[in-house]
């Protein structure tokens, strides 16, 4: 673990390699699980306002979820999240073949909304953890994602690389810009053993 800013970085984001592999797992994270995905106050009210625009691309299963559970909801631990389907898909997800993917970012791609999906989707395999005074940014290791880790392995991509574009939207491109710098002293460290 090293600090930086106001964060708690675990090395593993920097040691271990992922690519997400959605040939082989078919976006399993989105349909397995205990919990809806992870989200923030702001933004529950941005799915509030984009729902509408969302609803057309979801199936009717989620949009059931939805209507009867609300756009987010409060988990048993608390933490507001995504509603599911039956206690296993989130209800924003939808499926390609058996593929699954989201309903959220399929309207982004449409161009019709400006929010790509909740961020910790997009940061996954990496899981933040807000605190008071600062955030826990952790790699969650999940045996759903062996196929991704060995993707990863292959292409000798870093989880920190894999997921770059979600690390700046979610604390900004200087804070990217020292974690590799980290990253980069580390590997040299590496080097000079």
């Amino acid at each position: 673990m090293f600090q930086l800013g106001k964060t708690i970085v675990s090395e593993d984001i920097l040691e271990k390699d992922f690519v997400c592999n959605l040939s082989a797992c078919h976006g399993a994270c989105c349909v397995d699980g205990d919990a809806g995905a992870p989200l923030s106050v702001e933004e529950t009210k941005i799915l509030e306002d984009i729902y509408p625009k969302v609803k057309p691309f979801l199936r009717k299963q989620g949009i059931a979820a939805i209507e009867a559970q609300g756009i987010w909801v409060n988990g048993t631990d608390g933490d507001l999240e995504t509603p599911l389907i039956d206690d296993k898909d989130c209800a924003y997800v939808i499926f390609d073949g058996p593929t699954a993917l989201c309903g959220i970012e399929q309207a982004y791609n449409q161009g019709l909304i400006e929010w790509k999906k909740p961020v910790s989707c997009h940061l996954y395999p990496i899981r933040v953890k807000d605190f008071t005074e600062f955030a826990a940014v952790n790699y969650d290791r999940w045996d759903i994602c062996d196929p991704a880790c060995s993707l990863g392995q292959e292409l000798e991509v870093p989880v920190y690389k894999f997921v770059k574009e979600a690390l700046i939207r979610r604390f900004g491109p200087d804070w990217y810009a020292e974690l590799d710098k980290v990253a980069v002293e580390l590997e040299a460290q590496k080097k000079n053993k």
